[in-house]
């Protein structure tokens, strides 16, 4: 009930006056028995804005993350998911992967539409990840075809980490449903989940746009994360008294050596250093600034300053 009443009165009609979403291929969204809408996942308003082209009642398995949050905005996300009939997941495998396909099977056992997202989590940088396995099996036990549905422009929109989203126009395409009662008996069979599964990512791959990527979005996040905190440690040890970056030691060490060839290379000819009347080799002093063409001298009493520019 609740889900009607924010789809048809509060949320909806506000969201369709300003984003204004448009809708490819209604056609294929079927007016009645189950069915597995099947989406690329660019932002979290996915899920808020694939349902408002489609008439019927639909259903997403969501993280658990998003039933147990904590202060204000915790609360009110909770409260927003169980009140929309939304079902929580836990994503960490092994009884929780079977307690997800469970509770998806429920979903399509009562002749519901039940939407997931076979990348497990959002994209990270815009690009279309390789799907996971649930998805088929669900496909096959349920005996339910699969719909493709690519979300277009929802990321520019909704980025990860803006709570308030852009007002700009959104799309919704939905792709021709997807029957799989051929392999109807082989959803213990890994071979034939990976093939199904790559069947859907490869009609979203299509439908999207997107570069298609062959590892998972949760492998390349960890990379992502790894690759920030290396930064933010060498940062850290470059910011330490006594220390510097890589590339001002590099840039050092070869003045250093440009000086130390200088002299050798005077030593080795006879040649005599230049003074600059204070007993400090002019020549050298340059070269160990690094060549830059500008060094600090001083006058002929040896007093006053004086910069000679390049």
């Amino acid at each position: 009930m609740f889900y009607w009443f924010l789809k048809t009165i509060v949320i909806g009609p506000i969201i369709k006056l300003l984003f204004r979403p448009w809708a490819e291929g209604e056609e294929n969204i079927p007016e009645e028995g189950a069915a597995i809408f099947a989406s690329n996942h660019l932002s979290f308003s996915d899920s808020i804005f694939l349902p408002l082209v489609v008439p019927r009642r639909m259903t997403f398995l969501a993280k658990s993350d998003y039933f147990t949050g904590r202060g204000v905005k915790g609360r009110l996300t909770a409260a927003f998911f169980k009140a929309i009939g939304q079902v929580p997941v836990d994503r960490s495998g092994g009884k929780a992967s079977s307690a997800a396909l469970n509770s998806g099977l429920k979903v399509l056992r009562r002749g519901d539409l039940l939407g997931i997202y076979p990348e497990g989590t959002r994209s990270p940088d815009g690009r279309l990840y390789r799907g996971r396995t649930g998805v088929a099996r669900m496909a096959l036990e349920g005996k339910v075809p699969v719909i493709p549905v690519a979300m277009i422009g929802t990321d520019k929109a909704q980025p990860t980490g803006k709570v308030i989203p852009r007002i700009m126009r959104v799309g919704v395409r939905v792709g021709k449903p997807l029957d799989f009662s051929r392999y109807e008996g082989m959803e213990d069979d890994r071979f034939v989940l990976r093939s199904i599964t790559d069947e859907i990512m490869y009609e979203l791959m299509l439908l999207s746009g997107q570069e298609y990527v062959d590892m998972y979005a949760t492998s390349m996040k960890d990379r992502l994360v790894s690759a920030a905190r290396a930064k933010a440690r060498e940062l850290q040890e470059a910011a330490k008294p006594g220390t510097a970056a890589p590339e001002l030691e590099e840039a050092l060490d070869a003045a250093e050596g440009k000086a130390r060839a200088t002299e050798d290379a005077r030593r080795a000819t006879g040649m005599p250093a230049r003074s600059d009347g204070t007993g400090r080799s002019v020549d050298a002093g340059a070269a160990g600034d690094g060549g830059t063409g500008a060094a600090e001298g001083r006058d002929d009493d040896g007093d006053t300053p004086v910069v000679a520019a390049s």
